[in-house]
């Protein structure tokens, strides 16, 4: 059974010995009966490699050496001898085992859980913290930092194992002889000394290219992203430049990191040959003087050549902790992250019909390079019930940033918006993404199936709405025609974020995604800007024709033909609610909705006589794409 323990804090405090202390508990903790069959199969192989060099030490002198000799006995005790060994060797084996399978069970579970985790941290996290980190970065996070952070736990059982292996090896060896005891172990102070030497050089080696892993990433993902921009502007040797520059500054600190580990592995691999060297001289001094006999100097020789690759092992561990401290530092940074306002804990539960909207008093800003920028000030509005509600105003008036309010994309920093009375920083998160739908003007496909796009759900999932309830929004947001004439319907399968849809297509899509889940509030941000104004117009019909029953919507629109099937109209700009009422209200009343008015329907007359000059096969989003097939 997999366990998962999360600490308050995720970060790492005190030394260096400390933290990594801390960061190899945690995990051991995180699973503990992984490694603690890990680590006994490890001190399995540790006692057993011992007892294997005084087996050999006592084969030696009680009957190899008497064969040798001539005598008959301990010729007859030659089979015995070799059971003996070989049955050692059979525990060895199974020892190996054991500990390489649950070794890499426990280091594959805590890359599971890490990724798991910083994944969950990006769902919390809310839309301001993800727009001050690159996304190349937070890929970096879940791939090559967990990577960096779980290194160390590969080699960890093999290296505590050695820990019981040089404590029996330690008892064995005083118990045959001081001098020859203190021969084979000196190398293990030299190992430390070495390892002090080597956190200093890697530690900040290893931060450096750690951090530009994921500039590198985040080059790369932006040219991904940008790869039509990048091939119409003929920008290919600019990008090609830019992601070179990040290339060689990973290039040189890869061979930095390399260089510091080229020099610390001949050191951790030629200690334990210098340690047997020691003990075949001092072994030799004492088998003359006749304290210790042959066989005890071959026992000893033996062990300490048997203790290489252990010994080995722990230098990895000690190798790989720099890595795996820097990698921990960058996740901790993640973990430990905090929204402004924490989620909520009240219970909203969404029922039939439209909710009531409230903004009282509510003000944004956003960090500038001087200080804050005010987007939003002294915002005081009411929606009723079922309502169609328009926000219109010029570019930068703070439109999208009202409506993103209420689905909680962002908190205000003065004031509070409410739905049906309730603070929605104080609702359970779930409730709120039930009750509350947005569908904004860029919107995303994923590479899955229609049914998958609409649902968001597996085929059979709880809770994920049936084939009827799909048709039914497809119906409404006018994409039903579309999606009967793909090979398959609803089990076609679309392509990267929709490449294979034209851009009214995918806003069809996303919208019917949203009116599937029946939300009492469904916020429209220029959400058709890519339909047809006919179509347009009948997909925001089939919304309101719910009447009463119908969610609450709130609009932002740039058409004209939109901002008439609207109910009401609220005019905003420098952040504030200048007017708000119908059409006809503020054509009488408001000269800047006037103006407004009068550019929205210039704009509309001018996208219509470009339509007329187009030939039909040259209009993609402009036109009605609903006779369109998936080529």
């Amino acid at each position: 059974m997999r366990t998962r323990v999360q600490p308050t804090s995720a970060a790492l405090t005190g030394s260096i010995a400390r933290r990594a202390s801390q960061l190899l508990w945690r995990g051991m903790r995180a699973h503990p009966w992984t490694y603690a069959a890990a680590v006994g199969a490890s001190a399995l192989f540790g006692a057993t490699t011992v007892a294997v060099s005084r087996v050999l030490g006592l084969v030696t002198d009680e009957v190899v050496v008497p064969a040798i000799a001539g005598s008959a006995d301990a010729r007859a005790r030659l089979w015995w001898a070799g059971g003996v060994l070989a049955l050692v060797a059979v525990t060895l084996a199974v020892g190996v085992a054991g500990r390489r399978v649950f070794a890499g069970m426990g280091y594959a579970d805590l890359q599971a859980d890490h990724r798991s985790g910083v994944t969950r941290q990006y769902l919390r996290l809310p839309m301001a913290w993800h727009r001050r980190h690159p996304t190349g970065q937070l890929l970096s996070h879940a791939s090559s930092d967990v990577e960096a952070a779980t290194s160390v736990f590969n080699p960890l059982p093999f290296a505590l194992g050695v820990v019981v292996m040089v404590v029996v090896a330690a008892v064995a060896l005083l118990r045959t002889n001081v001098w020859l005891a203190l021969a084979a172990l000196v190398v293990l102070p030299l190992t430390v000394v070495a390892n002090l030497v080597f956190q200093r050089r890697m530690s900040p080696a290893i931060a450096r290219a750690q951090q530009l892993r994921g500039e590198v990433a985040d080059v790369a993902h932006e040219s991904f992203e940008a790869s039509v921009l990048v091939k119409s502007l003929g920008t290919q040797d600019r990008e090609l430049t830019r992601f070179a520059a990040r290339a060689d500054a990973l290039r040189e600190a890869n061979v930095r990191v390399g260089v510091v580990r080229a020099f610390f592995d001949p050191v951790i691999d030629v200690l334990p040959n210098l340690g047997t060297l020691l003990v075949l001289v001092v072994g030799a001094v004492q088998v003359q003087a006749g304290r210790i006999g042959t066989g005890d100097v071959v026992a000893a020789a033996y062990l300490l050549t048997m203790l290489a690759v252990p010994v080995r092992a722990f230098g990895w561990v000690l190798g790989d902790m720099p890595r795996a401290l820097v990698g921990h530092d960058r996740l901790a940074a993640v973990l430990d992250a905090r929204p402004a306002v924490p989620a909520g804990d009240t219970t909203w539960v969404p029922s039939g019909g439209g909710a009531r909207i409230g903004f009282a008093g509510v003000s944004y800003d956003v960090p500038t390079a001087h200080g804050h920028a005010r987007l939003l000030d002294g915002i005081d509005l009411d929606v009723a019930p079922g309502r169609v509600v328009a926000v219109v105003g010029p570019t930068g008036s703070g439109k999208s940033t009202l409506v993103s309010l209420v689905s909680r994309l962002a908190d205000p920093n003065l004031g509070a918006v409410t739905v049906d009375g309730v603070d929605v920083r104080a609702m359970r998160p779930a409730d709120l993404a039930r009750g509350v739908a947005l569908v904004s003007q860029s919107t995303f496909v994923f590479e899955d199936t229609v049914r998958g796009n609409v649902t968001l759900a597996d085929v059979g999932e709880d809770g994920a709405p049936d084939d009827d309830a799909v048709w039914a929004a497809l119906t409404t947001a006018r994409a039903d025609e579309v999606v009967r004439a793909l090979p398959g319907g609803l089990d076609a399968p679309l392509g990267e974020r929709g490449a294979n849809l034209s851009g009214g297509q995918r806003q069809r899509l996303a919208l019917a995604r949203a009116l599937v889940r029946h939300p009492r509030v469904l916020i429209l941000d220029d959400a058709t800007s890519a339909v047809d104004p006919q179509v347009e117009q009948q997909i925001l019909t089939g919304v309101r024709a719910h009447g009463a029953d119908g969610p609450t919507v709130l609009l932002v629109a740039y058409r004209m033909s939109s901002v008439l099937l609207a109910d009401e109209i609220v005019h905003l700009d420098g952040g504030r609610v200048v007017d708000r009422g119908t059409h006809e209200e503020l054509l009488g009343r408001d000269p800047g909705y006037r103006e407004l008015a009068t550019a929205y329907e210039r704009e509309t007359e001018r996208r219509a006589a470009t339509r007329a000059d187009l030939e039909p096969d040259d209009v993609s989003g402009e036109l009605d794409e609903s006779s369109e097939v998936l080529r």
